[in-house]
């Protein structure tokens, strides 16, 4: 494989995806997911996406935290940026009823900061188990969307489940797959409950372009990265688009045919690309968005 940030490289193998899967998407449609530029506060990253030309950010709620809703609000009003969502909800599986009444309480609350800033969908990472009963814990997951879909439905906000990849069970959601995440929102209002594919954690299942297909009318969001190998550490193991083995302009295909027309989020964790200037990272980010997506 070739360095995680070789352009020429990235620039043939998205040469070569975008003759087979049709035109790139556009700028309009691009966001940048603030966790790629976990090191920048969210003033840095509004101003360099508003410099940049990219309209959209998504906001993540710690780094909301040390802003504040209303003064963020006016910041992204004032640059022109819209926020495309805010992560994260979900987190419902505990150990005691007490704690889920709790986590329920934090989600109300990252309805209301969506809310506050604009956002049309709240990202549900859904939690893992806290001890070894995983069914228990996706029971845990089902009873706490039904309680906090009519909060979010009287607010205008959209919760977004987004299934994340087995290897990230134990720890951050119990929701692995496309199929099981699609399922699970079927079961609710689908103006307020909906499916997040982040190609991240969805590339590698065989059912894929069935379920997406499947998930016509549910996708509340798309975000994009790459799997860089070998794989070191399943967390930081993203990449640049154009950088692993995802095929990106397929996957982007299949998510339009299903009916996605919103905002495509670059949302990728690596070392590598915290560690960039964001004046660097922000126009290597759109070429490989335009070239690779």
């Amino acid at each position: 494989m070739t360095s995680p940030l070789d352009p020429l490289s990235a620039k043939r193998r998205g040469e070569t995806a975008a003759r087979t899967a049709g035109a790139s998407p556009g700028i309009s449609r691009l966001s940048f997911n603030q966790i790629t530029a976990e090191r920048a506060s969210l003033n840095e990253v509004v101003d360099a996406c508003a410099r940049h030309g990219v309209p959209y950010v998504a906001v993540w709620r710690h780094k909301l935290a040390d802003v504040g809703v209303k003064p963020a609000a006016s910041l992204l009003r004032d640059a022109g940026v819209r926020v495309s969502s805010v992560c994260r909800g979900g987190m419902f599986p505990a150990a005691t009823g007490e704690e889920r009444v709790a986590r329920i309480e934090d989600n109300r609350r990252a309805v209301d900061e969506a809310a506050a800033l604009g956002a049309g969908v709240v990202v549900l990472v859904c939690g893992a188990a806290p001890d070894r009963d995983i069914a228990a814990a996706r029971r845990m997951v089902a009873d706490g969307i039904a309680e906090l879909v009519p909060y979010a439905r009287e607010r205008g906000v959209r919760l977004g489940i987004e299934p994340m990849h087995p290897g990230f069970a134990a720890e951050r959601s119990c929701i692995t797959t496309l199929r099981e995440a699609r399922r699970l929102a079927e079961r609710f209002d689908l103006s307020t409950v909906g499916v997040v594919a982040d190609v991240y954690h969805i590339w590698w299942d065989p059912e894929l372009y069935d379920q997406l297909a499947r998930a016509a009318g549910l996708l509340v969001g798309f975000h994009v990265s790459d799997w860089l190998v070998p794989a070191r550490d399943v967390l930081m193991n993203r990449g640049m688009m154009g950088d692993g083995v995802i095929e990106l302009c397929r996957i982007r295909g299949a998510v339009d045919r299903a009916g996605y027309a919103g905002p495509i989020e670059v949302e990728i964790f690596n070392e590598a690309v915290w560690s960039m200037p964001l004046d660097t990272l922000l126009p290597l980010l759109k070429e490989r968005y335009l070239s690779c997506v």
